[in-house]
């Protein structure tokens, strides 16, 4: 369980715009900042409270439940 603060996880986005996944993200939990990312770009391992990764394929839609990381 995470000591970050406010909602952690979003798998109700899959299959979502990222762009628009990213808006409804930073709405629910303003604590965070939500990257936008291409599925396969390589990113730092290192974990923040502040940082959600969502990932997205080459239409824009997301493949996996966006996390804090």
């Amino acid at each position: 369980m995470s000591s970050c603060l406010g909602k952690n996880s979003w798998p109700e986005l899959v299959g979502k715009d990222g762009e628009a996944a990213k808006t409804t993200i930073e709405r629910e939990n303003p604590n965070v900042h939500a990257i936008v990312l291409l599925d396969g770009t390589p990113v730092s391992l290192d974990f923040r409270c502040d940082r959600v990764r969502v990932f997205v394929d080459s239409n824009g839609h997301v493949v996996r439940p966006p996390v804090i990381t």
